[in-house]
This record gives C-alpha cells, structure tokens and sequence, in this order.
C-alpha cells in the first residue's frame, strides 16, 4: 500500500531535488491529493442513481463520497437549488497512493486502444486532471451489477509550482503520459 510513498521518498524526491536544482528538501514537488468526481444529471429524475454511483466509487476509492448538491436553480435544466447533481471524494496519504497505484498500473491498461493520457491537461499551476469514460476499467466493479456506465473525473493537486515540475513529478509516479 505505501509502496508508491516509499519509492516517493526515496528515488523520486532525490532525482526531482538534482533535476530542478532545489537548495531546501521543501522545495521538492509532491502530490497534496487526488479529488475524483462524479456528475450525474439523470439524479434529478431518479434518486436511487446517487445511491448507485456513490457505492461504485466508495468501491473504486476505498472511502465513502459525499454527495454535491446544485448551489443555483436553473429553469432549463428543470434544476432546483438544493437538488443532489453529483458525488466527489477527495484522496490523501496512503489510500491516495493506492489508488493512484491501481490507476496507473491496473485501471488505464485496461482501456481499449489506450495510448496515454493527455500531457496537455495542466492548469498553468501544476495540477493536472484527466477523465475516464466508464467506470469499469476498474477491477473493483462488477460488470453485472452496473445499471449505467458512468464517466468520472480525477484531479492530481501538487504542490509544484510550475507544469513542468508537476509532469515530472507524475511521471516519476509512473503515469502514463502520451508521446
């Protein structure tokens, strides 16, 4: 489990500290945490949907989600202001790098025709995100028991200040980035 947390410590961290030229251990980029979110629109006509995603990532996460509720009413989305629009899990410490582990090493080879993920999708600031079209390129989902195939979102938040420190750093982790 702090497999990916150890070889942080030991190799990643070093090799960042002589690539970039840090003067202090505190200035080494390192992954805060992991935030994965599911919308789900169609909860607005059948409650038991929010149900269904929050036990499928509780089983991909190992943590129990909470539920994102509309903060405004939009009339052409027959919306109201307190309606349940989505669920979100926010990762850290160890069960962010097991999960991260499964990503990279057990999930994303399971895609069909992947290639990698985009190195395009940072933010200027060093956080990256990436979505996956359904959830059941992980193996904790059972295929029989999924009532609709559902995308999610996962955000990588580091502590980098630059895009180039953050990929690096990613990399390092062993995500599988595009050539």
């Amino acid at each position: 489990m702090a497999r990916l947390k150890d070889y942080y410590v030991s190799d990643i961290a070093p090799a960042l500290m002589k690539k970039f030229g840090y003067k202090n251990v505190m200035q080494i980029p390192k992954l805060d945490k992991v935030v994965i979110n599911v919308g789900c629109g169609d909860a607005k006509e059948n409650s038991k949907v929010v149900d269904a995603v929050i036990n499928d990532l509780s089983a991909i996460t190992g943590q129990r989600p909470i539920v994102c509720k509309a903060k405004k009413s939009v009339a052409n989305f027959k919306l109201r202001e307190g309606m349940p629009i989505g669920v979100k899990v926010t990762l850290r410490s160890d069960k962010m790098y097991e999960f991260i582990d499964r990503l990279f090493n057990i999930a994303f080879p399971r895609v069909r025709d992947f290639k990698g993920i985009s190195p395009n999708s940072f933010d200027g600031r060093g956080n990256y995100s990436t979505g996956i079209k359904e959830q059941l390129i992980f193996p904790e989902i059972e295929f029989d028991k999924v009532d609709k195939v559902r995308g999610m979102d996962i955000n990588f938040i580091t502590t980098a200040k630059t895009d180039e420190e953050a990929k690096e750093l990613l990399s390092m982790l062993g995500a599988p980035f595009a050539k």
